[in-house]
């Protein structure tokens, strides 16, 4: 996101204009109609998105502290940049109590690319964690049995047995460096944020990362493929640990062998992924704790192969259906959803890597024993994102006892269960494409970017991390936070151009202010790993795939329930570096359009 650039006394004088026109009180008749308000308040929420280059002006060559604050005398001079630091200080912490007010409400629908609802006609589905949302239970389940089969079926030490899942360890998106076992928060630009690397269930030290890597950057022949998987591995690389060493400053002997491929890095994209996370780093820490040597592809290879068995062998499926109630969250209205765009006539399709008789109990107990009637065709066991691209296999109906019927399919028929096949058959046989067709799923790479590149379908990203990271960015100390961290941003950059002594070491005293508040930001969303959309000022490599791959995304598809099918999801023109901000403009068409009254809806963010 571009960041604005508009003077601090300018927001102020903004607000000001807005509090003599009674905004506030406009908005307060608007409490009982959130979404009316939304969008003036994700708007004036930009502002202080731009707050930290508060003093900047678009010609920078002549550089406003420069051309107001020249002195010849030290101590006056670093008097002077001390008052300006004071006054900004005071100014962002005026305004910080409005932005507060402002909130983004989190059952938005958030847009990358325009799209009305006007020009849908098929809604499609995913199955896990698109229609279906498991609790917290689930990831424990996944994480204990895939520990006890690396104990049993590949001899692992019986010591492992005593680790835990931890819920909040890892955040979706990270990568994970298979041949020096390490995890990481890697940015848009390939650059890896320092403080989030660890190896185990430690933290690496920056210096020690900048080593391995010389530098922080990582080359475009090391990162996984367009699925996020590694391609090949390289030969064996040994660990080994020494144990005159402290715990957290353990010395590596690392071999690092390119592949032929050169992939050496996971991304783990999949919400399924956060116990593989978690199982990864407490292996890898129990061998470091015991001082085993150990070979990294090779346990990487092994938890992969547990936590596949996990799901092909049916472990977890049986397990969720024996206990519905303990691990599907009921409360997240997708009938509801199916039920609207059922009444609207509009066309519905599932197609899960799930099978059957999973995917039957769990839309049973969501939406009742008739759920397949909203369906016009539902496919289980695809195959994703395989099915989006191989030819080959062909569909195969399945009966409501999951015996497998080996005749031609020449038509998908509703009410009908079909397994495997493929996309360009689905194509052919039901005649559903292009960007009539609008598809969620909640994997950014096997439920949506082939469709999206290569099939011209719209796609909606379920992102149920949205909800908890946009109700922190909610809070005042989020807000003030960030508001202080772009205005000292600000500070810097306009100020760094005195030369004196005197002045370089009262900016060099806010580069250490600023220095130490960004692991704060972090902090904040995750102790280890921060928000799942950016590294610290930049997206997160996440969030670029995100933006490119979904034309809209939200918490939850009850989300849909606040939107009617008529409307039109619109992203926000955010500037461009080179480009000059409008966002008073924008304000005031924000606040015109919620007071009419056909627009009952938020616009996307």
């Amino acid at each position: 996101m571009a960041p604005l650039s508009s003077p601090l006394p300018s927001l102020l004088r903004h607000r000001g204009c807005l509090q003599k026109a009674n905004v506030c009180k406009i908005l307060q008749g608007l409490h009982h109609r959130p979404f009316r308000s939304c969008l003036w308040k994700r708007n004036f929420g930009a502002a202080y998105h731009g707050v930290g280059q508060l003093l900047s002006h678009q010609h920078r060559a002549k550089n406003y502290a420069a051309s107001v604050y020249s002195s010849s005398d030290g101590q006056d001079m670093t008097e002077r940049l001390w008052s300006i630091y004071n006054e900004t200080k005071r100014q962002t912490e005026d305004l910080t109590p409005v932005i507060s007010t402002n909130s983004v409400n989190p059952d938005t629908i958030f847009a990358n690319n325009e799209m009305s609802l006007r020009d849908i006609e098929i809604y499609g589905f995913d199955y896990d964690y698109t229609l279906a949302f498991y609790s917290s239970h689930l990831h424990t389940l996944i994480f204990n049995i895939a520990r006890d089969i690396l104990i049993s079926n590949h001899r692992y030490p019986e010591g492992l047995r005593k680790y835990e899942y931890i819920p909040n360890f890892a955040v979706r998106g990270l990568h994970y460096d298979v041949q020096k076992a390490l995890l990481m928060k890697i940015d848009a630009f390939h650059y890896i944020q320092l403080g989030t690397v660890y190896r185990g269930l430690h933290p690496v030290p920056d210096e020690e990362v900048i080593a391995m890597y010389e530098g922080c950057h990582v080359p475009l022949e090391n990162m996984s493929d367009f699925y996020g998987k590694v391609m090949s591995t390289s030969a064996p690389v040994c660990i080994k640990t020494d144990t005159q060493k402290s715990q957290q400053n353990i010395m590596m002997s690392i071999t690092v062998l390119q592949s032929s491929h050169g992939h050496t890095m996971k991304q783990f994209m999949d919400i399924f992924s956060l116990p593989e996370m978690t199982l990864l780093s407490c292996v890898n820490d129990f061998f470091m704790r015991h001082n085993i040597d150990y070979e990294p592809v090779h346990l990487y290879k092994d938890v992969k192969e547990a936590i596949r068995d996990v799901h092909v062998k049916g472990i977890m499926y049986r397990a969720v259906e024996a206990d519905i109630e303990k691990y599907i969250c009921y409360g997240e209205q997708s009938h509801a959803v199916l039920k609207k765009l059922s009444e609207h006539g509009k066309k519905m399709f599932l197609i899960t890597n799930s099978p059957f008789d999973f995917v039957d109990r769990g839309m049973s107990y969501i939406v009742g024993k008739d759920w397949r009637d909203l369906f016009d065709v539902v496919i289980v066991q695809a195959d994703k994102p395989s099915f989006f691209n191989d030819r080959r296999k062909p569909f195969r109906r399945v009966t409501d006892k999951g015996a497998l019927l080996w005749d031609r399919i020449h038509r998908l028929e509703k009410g009908q269960i079909y397994k495997q096949g493929n996309l360009y058959e689905f194509l052919r046989l039901t005649g559903w494409r292009g960007s009539k067709v609008l598809y969620f799923g909640d994997h950014i790479y096997s439920d949506l970017a082939d469709l999206t590149l290569k099939h011209g379908w719209r796609t909606g990203a379920i992102i149920p991390e949205l909800r908890k990271e946009i109700k922190i960015m909610n809070t005042e100390q989020y807000v003030h936070m960030m508001t202080w961290l772009q205005a000292l941003t600000g500070l810097i950059e306009q100020m760094q151009v005195h030369r004196d002594s005197a002045s370089q070491a009262v900016v060099e005293e806010w580069i250490r202010e600023r220095e130490a508040m960004r692991p704060q930001t972090k902090d904040i969303f995750n102790a280890q790993f921060g928000s799942l959309f950016r590294t610290y000022h930049n997206p997160t490599y996440f969030s670029r795939r995100l933006s490119r791959f979904a034309d809209i995304y939200m918490a939850s598809i009850s989300c849909l329930l606040n939107y009617d099918l008529q409307h039109t999801f619109f992203p926000r023109r955010t500037p461009l570096q080179h480009e000059s901000p409008f966002w008073p403009e924008q304000s005031h068409v924000s606040l015109s359009a919620s007071s009419q009254p056909h627009r009952t809806k938020a616009e996307s963010d």
